[in-house]
């Protein structure tokens, strides 16, 4: 903070002007000095249906208009809160400061608002009296470009979040308050959401009215190129694949591919026994020009894929595109009707706690890959490649020396998705997804193993998960619900196995990879990749992590790996390759210099350059390239390929 000295003749005016009564102001603090609480949410219906129109129209400048009529009771104080703790965010996400224009009005006056000096989520009011119905106005100015904010207007699509575009009464748990919503779309536009349509006529959708929590956990994507495809014709309840697209020729998935959605569809009811909703909406963007997305919902799930995904090569270079979906479908069964404890909060601004990650998308990132398997959506080869990758890295993570994967689930209440240029040793968010995914594989093979594969994690998720049918109303589980389900299913000390690889920590802690060799195969290391792990792993031509420990992006340095031959030679970020043993540097001509000092004796020399600056680095490493691999182990059972077959009726 900056202070000015100011003359004495300013001090005396200062000191009178902050003397003088203080003007009412909008959107500025209570003068008095009395502090104002934001309302606990009460398990009472909040009177009334507040009405929601969202005017989605003005695509050309990414501005959403919102306003809403609000019953309201009697006069008195009035607090108003804008989400903030975002469902499958797992974080204080709600874009607040993307909110402009706020504006109240009750029986055509003006009514003041000021915001709260501690939580600038909440808006506090004095409703008049006589008024018994407030319209509150406001902009959600959604972002040009994905540098801070993600993109969710183009003059082709829209990606509607609706808790992003409304406010809502302090007081009231969400599932207690209910809104009736419209939205206003381009001429010409189509939309797939799980909200029941009540009417659709000259561009404006009218929704029946619906808690706000089901509200927020309903999001809608729209645009000039779109299609509502059934992949599950004839199923008890309706499940459709909507796509947008930059273009309507992107819209083209081959009658294989849908096969494969369709079968996802059907392994999921084997593998859970139950349907947790009553519909199910795939949302899929193909775009390069709306931000990335892949988020669940109970009965929906928002996911974006390259515009070229459904061509032979789209297709087949994007392992993760189609996997997306198995895991945010997923999500229905975990993390949305069975949720964590610590997870279910009573509105959109009661904190959240994640202690449960693990289980919420680690399970699911787990089940997401399987079903991926047995769906047909990626092969045998392509699912063991992808394990392989995952296990190779948390092999060489050194992080888990000072933090457990239990801590990384409060990552992102750390910062959102925050970035950090030691990345290996800070450990982060994808954690709590792949090495957990790496801790449900030694669950599941152990299972197996002990029981003579009469029982696998398959019964876990059907005793756990399928439990009610139809049902979309959540169920939380605690860490001692998920032993008991476990214990259920098989006798063993369930407890003191998954703490001892969550808590896991100091220079002995190891990744949890028995679940490989039990599963029947082993982390090796080649130095020639296969097609296959060339197109699926990305930039393996540049990944250099497991040699001498970093990875190229041109000829820029990065992804250095802490306590790597890299780190010990004293290299930080922001350093570019300029030459290899002397000539000039690029990854092809690194490859080659790794290899050729393959059990010799000749150091590899790099020259760097960071700015103005130079230096010359030396590594006397001799053990050439290596890229990981799964390879069987003779004479075990192959229990990871039978993870992965496909169930039958």
């Amino acid at each position: 903070m900056i202070h000015r000295c100011l003359p004495a003749t300013g001090l005396a005016l200062l000191l009178m002007v902050s003397a003088a009564p203080a003007l009412a102001q909008q959107g500025t603090p209570d003068a008095s000095g009395v502090v104002r609480t934001v309302p606990r949410p009460l398990d009472r219906p909040y009177p009334g249906v507040i009405r929601h129109q969202v005017d989605a129209s003005d695509v050309e400048r990414k501005i959403v208009r919102v306003r809403q009529t609000m019953p309201v009771t009697g006069p008195g104080p009035l607090t108003l809160l804008y989400p903030k703790f975002i469902p499958g965010n797992h974080a204080p996400t709600g874009p607040i400061q993307l909110v402009a224009g706020l504006a109240v009005m009750g029986n055509g006056e003006r009514i003041a608002w000021q915001r709260d000096t501690l939580d600038p989520y909440a808006f506090h009011l004095d409703i008049p009296a006589g008024v018994d119905e407030i319209t509150v106005d406001f902009q959600w100015l959604t972002q040009p470009d994905n540098s801070v904010w993600r993109v969710v207007m183009t003059p082709e699509m829209l990606n509607l979040q609706w808790e992003k575009a409304l406010l809502y009464p302090a007081g009231y748990a969400h599932d207690q308050i209910t809104f009736q919503t419209s939205i206003r779309l381009p001429d010409g536009w189509q939309y797939g959401v799980a909200l029941d349509t009540a009417s659709f006529a000259d561009g404006v959708a009218t929704f029946a009215p619906i808690s706000l929590e089901m509200l927020a956990d309903s999001p809608l994507f729209a645009g000039a190129h779109y299609r509502r495809i059934d992949i599950d014709p004839g199923g008890r309840t309706p499940v459709h694949l909507h796509i947008v697209a930059d273009n309507a020729a992107a819209i083209a998935p081959t009658p294989e591919q849908l096969a494969g959605f369709e079968a996802m569809v059907d392994q999921a009811d084997l593998l859970f026994g139950v349907r947790p909703f009553d519909r199910y909406e795939f949302l899929l963007g193909l775009t390069s020009r709306m931000g990335g997305i892949g988020l669940e919902h109970h009965r929906s799930s928002e996911n974006t894929a390259p515009p070229g995904f459904f061509t032979e090569e789209g297709w087949a270079d994007n392992y993760n595109s189609r996997t997306l979906l198995p895991h945010e479908f997923v999500h229905s069964w975990n993390g949305k009707f069975r949720r964590p404890a610590d997870l279910l909060t009573p509105n959109l601004n009661e904190p959240t706690q994640n202690s449960l990650l693990w289980v919420y998308e680690g399970q699911t990132e787990y089940w997401g890959e399987v079903l991926s398997a047995r769906a047909g959506l990626v092969s045998k080869e392509e699912a063991l490649v992808n394990l392989a990758d995952v296990a190779a890295f948390y092999d060489h993570q050194p992080g888990r020396e000072w933090r457990p994967l239990q801590d990384t689930t409060n990552h992102n209440l750390l910062g959102y998705r925050t970035t950090n240029p030691w990345s290996s040793w800070m450990r982060g968010t994808g954690d709590y997804y792949r090495e957990a995914l790496l801790v449900w594989l030694d669950v599941d093979t152990l299972i197996r193993a002990e029981t003579g594969g009469r029982k696998s994690l398959d019964d876990f998720a059907r005793g756990f998960f399928g439990i009610e049918d139809g049902v979309w109303e959540a169920r939380p589980y605690r860490f001692e619900d998920v032993v008991a389900a476990l214990n259920a299913v098989h006798p063993y000390d369930w407890a003191g196995f998954l703490r001892s690889r969550l808590d896991a920590v100091g220079p002995d802690a190891q990744a949890p990879l028995d679940g490989l060799e039990r599963g029947g195969y082993r982390l090796t290391y080649v130095e020639e990749p296969s097609e296959v792990e060339q197109r699926l792993i990305g930039g393996l031509a540049n990944n250099f992590q497991y040699s001498l420990g970093f990875n190229l992006s041109g000829t820029r340095i990065t992804g250095i790996r802490w306590g790597g031959p890299m780190f010990e030679a004293g290299v930080g970020p922001g350093w570019t390759l300029t030459t290899v043993n002397g000539e000039p540097g690029s990854a092809e001509a690194l490859r080659n210099a790794v290899t050729a000092a393959k059990g010799g004796t000749e150091p590899i020399v790099l020259g760097l350059r960071n700015g103005d600056r130079e230096r010359t680095v030396s590594f006397d490493y001799h053990d050439g390239l290596r890229y990981p691999r799964l390879e069987r182990i003779p004479g075990t059972p192959d229990r990871i390929g039978d993870i992965l077959a496909p169930r039958s009726r």
